[in-house]
């Protein structure tokens, strides 16, 4: 994600961190090509250029694929924001998973299950970040547990569910062996549930992307559209035409990419969520309550927040 202050006009005009220019130039500059050519052969041979509907056929299509690029980025931000709730919920039940713990659990002879217990939320969220991101999500999560237990998650189909229900296992122990009472087993056993909602919210972002016929039924229109302007633009503005269809074109298809980067918020483009942020700010509460040494927040980089 990118983390700045809002750029003077000079920024606005030259920043490539966080544009989205980088992914459309290709685009924008074969649509400025061809407006070129359509002015050049306009001005050679303008006989075949009466086109008398002008501009207005444009104007109304290009109002409508406005509204239409709208209504897809919106969506495309709800989940990005939807996204960005959830691993904030994550963060406030990791929270409160410590302080019910140590107020429940305060006496020496439980710190083995509390170190477990908290130990095992980091590997839920360890494991939950390895997923969104597509990498190993056993080889993050077994840093924090016992080998018994990281060997049950080999070929489980999800292992951060499987450290949620080691968890739930160990203090549903504890509350029979009678350090917890049904009223405190069931307050702790809220707060795991509610970590199970987070994935299950992470998971229904990241396997159900908006339907292809929107995207493909804007991309196709966007195309038409910015390949035939200059047709219509050519006759009153001139060689003015590459410049308005190469703003046209920028603006479209930016908006098109900016809603392909959120539509997927989990990845490592630069307008993604900061999960590795997130994280961090998951293992520093975990690392508190065990009293170790608490890492750093993770700081931008040339402003871009991993």
């Amino acid at each position: 994600m990118i983390v700045r202050s809002r750029p003077n006009l000079m920024a606005i005009l030259f920043t490539l961190q966080g544009s989205i220019l980088p992914r459309v130039a290709l685009k924008v500059g074969f649509i400025t090509g061809a407006a070129i050519a359509v002015v050049a052969v306009e001005r050679a041979w303008p006989d075949p250029f009466p086109l008398s509907a002008g501009i207005g056929p444009f104007t109304l299509v290009g109002l409508a694929l406005s509204i239409f690029l709208s209504f897809r980025n919106g969506a495309c931000y709800d989940r990005w924001w939807e996204a960005r709730k959830a691993w904030g919920t994550l963060i406030l039940e990791a929270r409160a998973v410590a302080r019910l713990l140590a107020a429940l659990l305060p006496d020496e002879r439980h710190e083995a299950v509390r170190t477990r217990a908290l130990k095992r939320v980091l590997a839920f969220a360890r494991a939950l970040h390895a997923q969104m991101r597509r990498e190993d999500e056993i080889a993050a999560a077994t840093p924090f547990l016992s080998e018994t237990e990281a060997a049950t998650l080999q070929g489980r189909p999800s292992p951060a569910d499987t450290v949620l229900g080691h968890l739930t296992a160990d203090l549903g122990r504890t509350q029979r062996a009678g350090a917890l009472s049904d009223i405190q087993f069931g307050l702790l056993e809220q707060k795991i549930a509610a970590l199970s909602q987070v994935q299950i919210v992470c998971e229904r972002i990241q396997g159900t992307p908006l339907p292809f016929a929107y995207t493909l039924l804007l991309y196709r229109t966007a195309w038409i559209y910015c390949l035939l302007l200059p047709f219509g633009l050519a006759g009153t503005l001139g060689w003015v035409t590459p410049f308005v269809a190469a703003l046209v074109a920028y603006t479209f298809f930016g908006l098109d990419a900016l809603g392909d980067e959120l539509e997927d918020p989990f990845g490592l483009e630069p307008n993604d969520l900061p999960l590795d942020a997130l994280l961090r700010v998951v293992e520093g509460t975990v690392l508190d309550a065990l009293g170790e040494p608490v890492p750093p927040p993770l700081a931008p980089e040339g402003f871009l927040l991993r």
